[in-house]
């Protein structure tokens, strides 16, 4: 097993009697959980499960309590930070016909939630075109993914926003056309996007870091009709004022989106095709551990030495 908290990838030891997505042998690549069967899973958009945070997030499913033994963890359907993880079906990505060694296998751990998220965001979601401009605040795994898609996608201008210098220069390296470092906390980004933008703002603002004063600037910056995506997870509590009169003559859209709004199983084989060809290295991204080294690797992450750091068991 390859794993990342909340994907993983690995090698199917043995699948239950009415499984049809997946056989022993077969090499999987682990997403999200969905029900299947309320509106918007069955229209196709299972990241809006209506029981989503309850099957995804928390809750104790029977399935996996064995006698005498009370196995809590279900995180995303798989909870697959470890050796051997006890997988709901339609957390499942086969990729039984497209991937045929461990090494790939390895390298395509992180497609299942947040590399997915940062790729479907820009061409799924915002529908990005060679006429966009394109922002993107926050350059860790989703961000820099993000980056790589919007390039891929031929987006004329893209501007990474980050204080950490390291992931700055390595969002160039990947594709971004300007950078702009919050480090100091007095830059005024709206400035700095319109000198970048000749004054429009960017058409496509995302964010992946869930901060408020961030996202707040974001929705000042992004140009008349223009969208801004949330991506990161803000607080719990947290609220966003809108002056409505003015929201209503710029044309603005806000919009939030889970996983980019796609499922797994037909998305994840064309990011695969798109690493195969160049377009999305994902392999600069990572850098595998050992279980026992579980604290340098989130070390490692938090000091920008590594931007998806994966445990190999």
């Amino acid at each position: 097993m390859v794993a990342n908290a909340s994907k993983g990838a690995g090698i199917v030891v043995e699948a239950g009697s009415d499984v049809t997505r997946a056989s022993a042998g077969d090499y999987v690549l682990l997403s999200f959980h969905s029900c299947k069967s309320c509106h918007d899973c069955k229209e196709g958009h299972p990241s809006y499960c209506r029981k989503f945070t309850e099957i995804n997030y928390g809750g104790e499913d029977a399935t996996y309590t064995v006698e005498g033994t009370n196995l809590r963890g279900n995180f995303f359907g798989q909870s697959s930070f470890a050796e051997l993880a006890v997988v709901k079906e339609t957390s499942i990505v086969n990729l039984r016909n497209i991937v045929h060694s461990e090494e790939e296998l390895k390298v395509l751990a992180p497609l299942g939630c947040g590399f997915q998220t940062g790729a479907a965001t820009v061409e799924n979601v915002a529908q990005a075109n060679e006429k966009d401009i394109v922002a993107v605040m926050g350059l860790g795994g989703v961000g820099l993914v993000s980056i790589m898609t919007a390039k891929l996608k031929g987006c004329k201008t893209i501007i990474g926003i980050d204080r950490m210098p390291d992931r700055l220069d390595l969002a160039m390296a990947l594709g971004a056309t300007h950078i702009i470092n919050t480090a100091d906390g007095s830059i005024d980004m709206t400035k700095e996007i319109q000198k970048i933008s000749d004054g429009k703002g960017s058409s496509i603002t995302i964010d992946t870091t869930g901060n408020m004063g961030l996202i707040r600037q974001g929705l000042e910056f992004t140009a008349n009709r223009g969208q801004l995506i949330i991506v990161g997870v803000p607080p719990v509590d947290a609220l966003l004022d809108v002056h409505l009169i003015t929201f209503m003559q710029t044309g603005k859209i806000i919009r939030g989106t889970i996983e980019g709004d796609v499922i797994p199983s037909e998305y994840i084989p064309l990011m695969i095709q798109w690493y195969r060809e160049g377009k999305l290295p994902i392999d600069k991204l990572i850098s595998f551990y050992k279980p026992e080294d579980f604290e340098t690797a989130v070390k490692d992450m938090k000091d920008g030495k590594t931007v998806k750091p994966i445990i190999i068991w």
